[in-house]
């Protein structure tokens, strides 16, 4: 289990993270959401040890992140960051290899090129996955970065937003992928998103920050209904049931 306690963050004088506290339940989807500026993906960055906190702790079995050794901690936690720039030109497998750094040091074995291909495979880019990466639209980038971080094969998988870019189409395939991986590996993923209704037809669990604290926090369906949308958001947002979904209307809102 991963445990957040307590955790604050100061850019310069200001708050981005206030005290926050959550438990992420493991062989789950977590969702992050909240207005921009919330401290979403700065509560990411923390659990992830790509930004450490100034006050309080994360905990990976009980034990502080910043005391798990670089290659153990990325044997148990991988990360998709926001914004992925490489300044080198790679093929989507050599890019998707990079996933078996951990466990490979760059010389891939058998084992490591058989989870190269079940992550490619998983992100449907098996007929294009010797094709450079500035020569693929945006969407199919977003979609090697993600085969990237399943090859880790890691039990954690956190998420910065991993849906921009990619139309109606993807973002589905994606977030049914991410409920494959928790539902039939037993994966955890910890996924930061704007789309409240991708977090609620998809998510076990809900965050909900606003201005750098958590508001809500706990079952889906205890988060996604007007009342506690309103707290979050400001908005009078209808809540729809439909097919068991529970679908937020706030185009008009």
């Amino acid at each position: 289990m991963i445990q957040v306690k307590e955790i604050t963050k100061f850019f310069g004088k200001k708050p981005v993270v206030q005290d926050v506290s959550v438990d992420i339940v493991s062989g789950k989807i977590t969702s992050f959401i909240g207005p921009n500026g919330a401290g979403k993906s700065t509560l990411l960055s923390m659990v992830s040890r790509l930004l450490n906190a100034d006050t309080g702790e994360v905990l990976l079995d009980k034990a502080d992140v910043r005391s798990w050794k670089s290659d153990d901690f990325a044997k148990r936690v991988s990360i998709l960051k926001q914004s992925n720039f490489m300044n080198v030109r790679l093929t989507i497998r050599e890019l998707v290899s990079f996933g078996r750094f951990p466990y490979s040091k760059g010389h891939l074995k058998p084992e490591d090129e058989e989870k190269v291909d079940e992550a490619i495979r998983y992100m449907n880019l098996e007929d294009m996955q010797h094709n450079y990466l500035d020569e693929l639209s945006g969407g199919q980038r977003q979609r090697a970065f993600i085969a990237m971080v399943i090859a880790q094969d890691t039990e954690y998988i956190l998420l910065d937003e991993p849906l921009n870019n990619l139309d109606m189409k993807h973002s589905v395939q994606i977030m049914k992928i991410l409920r494959k991986l928790v539902d039939e590996l037993g994966k955890t993923v910890v996924i930061v998103l704007h789309d409240i209704n991708f977090a609620s037809v998809y998510s076990d669990y809900i965050v909900a920050l606003k201005d750098g604290r958590v508001v809500k926090n706990g079952p889906t369906n205890d988060i996604i209904n007007s009342h506690a949308l309103k707290e979050i958001y400001d908005m009078d947002i209808p809540v729809q049931e439909q097919d068991g979904c529970r679908i937020c209307v706030y185009f008009n809102s």
